[in-house]
């Protein structure tokens, strides 16, 4: 395929800014590669805590492939599962014209953004025209910002279809999630790319990231203290980086830190009080158990590990002899935390 779809010009902006200065993971471009080859349809999903760099592998991803349809849910007004669907059906219909298909819709019918029906039916017709060598792959970046309330209880995210025809595939990048939740009932083939599971590879990546930065900016590497060898995430590092450069403190990791916090208050708005207990254990404790949470506060461990599922993509689990440790997902993010509390 060619460059078509066209994006529109929001997807065209971040689809450059996330590529500006990228580097590496190539571990994940071979897992993908990798799935496409081995099956013939399915789901692809990136799984990551904020800020390790989703956005800017799948922008990077679709840069890489042209034809590769996008949608980017965090952009502002882009989290309802009707403006999604009407993007990505309009998305199609160009593929269709591409195509020669002659009889796909040029006007979406009221239900396009009532359930998956109308979007199954194009998926197919698309299917039914590629060659053997074609693939239809459509990237959603950043899953967990999907507005589950303006769609159908039980349904799948944005409609999206529990079936998928033959060479169709869709590439998907969420924070982490308690499996139950995963708002995805296929019956399709899957795989899942968890980059916590790849340490190594993410610090080598972040450290070619920072040292290509210092090569093209006049930086003091002695000031880059807050940086360490182990770091893994990229938003931390770049925006260190950036406060460097221009001598200034890192207001917008705040502003990312505050965003991090509402959205957990959101969550927890049923039970602020315990809410906040079991936070500041996360504080005060580097690594700490759901048991070891419930003792300390005299409370059910049941009504601890709720709270904790809710903050899910905000925590790092660790395996442990006697069970699961939870921490918040970043020192800098506790750091903070610290801070203001």
């Amino acid at each position: 395929m060619t460059d078509i779809p066209r994006y529109i010009p929001e997807f065209r902006q971040i689809i450059t800014e996330k590529n500006r200065d990228f580097v590496g993971r190539e571990f994940v471009f071979t897992a993908i590669d990798n799935f496409l080859h081995k099956c013939h349809r399915g789901y692809f999903t990136i799984i990551g805590e904020p800020g390790i760099g989703k956005s800017s592998i799948l922008a990077h991803y679709v840069s890489q492939n042209p034809g590769v349809l996008y949608y980017n849910v965090e952009l502002a007004g882009k989290s309802h599962p009707a403006e999604f669907l009407t993007n990505i059906c309009t998305q199609l219909r160009e593929i269709a014209q591409y195509q020669g298909i002659k009889s796909f819709p040029s006007n979406f019918p009221d239900a396009t953004t009532e359930n998956s029906s109308f979007l199954s039916s194009l998926l197919q017709q698309v299917s039914d025209k590629l060659n053997l060598e074609q693939r239809l792959i459509i990237v959603i970046d950043a899953c967990d910002k999907i507005n589950m309330n303006q769609q159908t209880r039980g349904a799948n995210i944005f409609y999206l279809p529990r079936y998928l025809p033959e060479k169709v595939y869709f590439i998907l990048s969420r924070r982490p999630f308690v499996k139950d939740k995963s708002g995805l009932l296929i019956e399709t083939p899957w795989e899942s790319l968890d980059l916590s599971n790849y340490p190594e590879q993410n610090r080598l990546d972040i450290q070619k990231y920072w040292q290509n930065y210092l090569n093209t900016h006049n930086i003091d590497h002695q000031l880059l203290t807050q940086i360490t060898e182990e770091e893994s995430n990229f938003m931390y590092v770049k925006e260190i980086l950036t406060a460097v450069n221009h001598q200034v403190d890192s207001d917008h990791l705040q502003t990312y830190y505050q965003q991090h916090l509402d959205k957990m208050n959101l969550m927890t708005n049923k039970q602020q009080k315990m809410a906040a207990l079991v936070l500041t254990m996360l504080i005060e404790t580097a690594s700490i158990s759901v048991e070891t949470i419930a003792a300390r506060l005299d409370v059910d461990e049941y009504d601890v590990k709720v709270i904790l599922d809710k903050w899910r993509e905000f925590l790092h689990l660790e395996s442990t002899t006697t069970g699961i440790n939870y921490s918040l997902y970043h020192r800098s993010f506790r750091n903070w935390l610290t801070q203001i509390n």
